[in-house]
């Protein structure tokens, strides 16, 4: 798989993966950086789509254009959703610091995205956080669509879980969203997390969100673990230790393995795609991995950058 798009001003950026599946097509999400709009303009931060048969062969298509004046400054980080086969796309504006807020437009064929004209939908309360509100993953429970965002504390130090909820089936606008709580319902608090919980990406299996998400700040190194929920807002974490480490020294993913994307394929196969880099976040690289689940434990199946395929624990 290994996927890393060359379309935006940089030779390999590529992170914050999403895919859905329309018909027989797979369509990718993802973050990368284009020039400004004049010589003289800042370069932005904007979401690069792609397309493929099989997961594995990937072909750019475009960037998902810059039109509000929320986005001036740059989007990014899509999580994405597929609803009666509607694409609903969330992504957050960059470049704000702590008014970084999450945005919505939805699409029919993958492609081409209508804009919510409400844009930002949300950003939490601010007594207690920054405000902030970025990486958007979105997954249905019940008779709620729950979104799940990373923020930061009024230091912008620890980077933590938000929740908030719409009513299923709504036109998930500005005016749908509660917040689920004051307060983050997921932090760092292990070791290896440093001050970072982010990009969380959810699944509900036998009841339960599981939220795999980035541990630690990008390349310090990020790695990936994961929690569940029988509520959606109260979450435990099984292990002490990373679910999906980051490599060894001269591997593809040596200084990460992180912002995860969870996603269902239509024969009941569960795909785990993250981001990866070699050095230090100067290269941006995609990959995806197969997992599974053992007495609602998940584990890793198969990992498609490596020729091996075994299991792994």
């Amino acid at each position: 798989m290994r996927f890393s798009d060359h379309h935006g001003i940089y030779e390999s950026f590529t992170k914050d993966p999403a895919v859905v599946r329309l018909g027989n097509t797979y369509f990718l999400y993802f973050s990368s950086w284009i020039p400004g709009e004049t010589p003289d303009s800042k370069k932005r931060l904007t979401v690069g789509i792609a397309t493929s048969k099989d997961m594995e062969r990937w072909e750019f298509f475009g960037f998902l254009p810059l039109e509000q004046e929320c986005e001036k400054k740059g989007i990014g980080a899509p999580g994405a959703y597929l609803e009666n086969g509607v694409v609903h796309l969330f992504y957050q504006t960059y470049g704000n610091k702590e008014k970084d807020a999450i945005c919505h437009a939805t699409s029919t064929d993958g492609i081409h995205f209508q804009k919510d004209p409400t844009n930002p939908i949300f950003s939490p309360s601010t007594d207690w956080c920054c405000g902030r509100a970025i990486d958007a993953d979105v997954v249905a429970f019940g008779d709620k669509l729950f979104l799940y965002f990373a923020t930061r504390d009024k230091d912008f130090k620890i980077q933590m879980q938000g929740c908030a909820y719409a009513p299923l089936y709504s036109d998930y606008s500005r005016t749908q969203w509660t917040q689920a709580v004051n307060a983050s319902v997921l932090t760092p608090e292990q070791p290896w997390e440093g001050a970072c919980i982010e990009a969380a990406a959810t699944l509900v299996h036998n009841n339960k969100i599981y939220m795999f998400y980035g541990g630690s700040y990008n390349c310090t190194p990020q790695q990936i673990g994961y929690a569940v929920s029988e509520d959606g807002v109260h979450f435990e974490k099984p292990l002490e230790a990373p679910f999906l480490p980051c490599g060894k020294e001269g591997d593809w993913n040596a200084s990460e393995s992180g912002h995860p994307y969870v996603f269902e394929d239509a024969d009941g196969k569960i795909y785990l795609f993250y981001q990866g880099s070699p050095d230090g976040g100067k290269t941006w690289i995609l990959s995806r991995c197969e997992i599974g689940f053992r007495e609602d434990e998940p584990y890793i199946i198969q990992f498609f950058n490596e020729s091996t395929t075994e299991e792994r624990k």
